[in-house]
């Protein structure tokens, strides 16, 4: 989860500099072609697993239902211990997952970029004019752009 949330937020860094660059920024809006930033992606997933005493043994881009995401294995820095299934005390526990990214907004797919435009995501209207453009305008991430897990 860490990775894709980390992702998101980067994400919508990212289409702030599309508003702000004047090109087809509604491309950002519908995930083209499942890119997904990751710059941060990898280091927030093995931050994650080592807030909890465990390390990111395999990472990679991932897509599930033509959402983009990322998978990840973990496994933990200690043993089991003393548990009720003899053989395991010595072992480590290990979990994979999938979390993807859902675009949130929808909007009209033929309207013009340079054109002021109300989206609406999940009920909750976002207008952009890219003439009188500041992306701190721009709600939080979560707004635009849910994450779940997806496997």
């Amino acid at each position: 989860m860490a990775a894709a949330q980390e992702a998101r937020d980067e994400l919508l860094l990212d289409l702030g500099n599309a508003i702000g660059e004047g090109g087809d920024w509604t491309d950002w809006l519908d995930l083209p072609d499942g890119a997904l930033p990751d710059g941060g992606a990898a280091a927030a997933a093995d931050q994650l697993a080592a807030d909890n005493d465990s390390t990111v043994t395999d990472f990679a881009p991932y897509e599930v239902g033509g959402y983009p995401g990322f998978q990840v294995r973990v496994r933990t820095n200690y043993a089991v211990g003393d548990s009720i299934v003899p053989g395991t005390e010595s072992k480590q526990a290990e979990a994979d997952a999938v979390a993807v990214i859902q675009p949130r907004c929808a909007f009209d797919l033929g309207a013009d970029p340079k054109q002021p435009l109300e989206l609406d995501c999940d009920g909750e209207p976002v207008d952009i004019d890219p003439e009188d453009f500041d992306p701190d305008d721009l709600p939080d991430a979560s707004v635009m752009f849910s994450v779940h897990l997806a496997e």
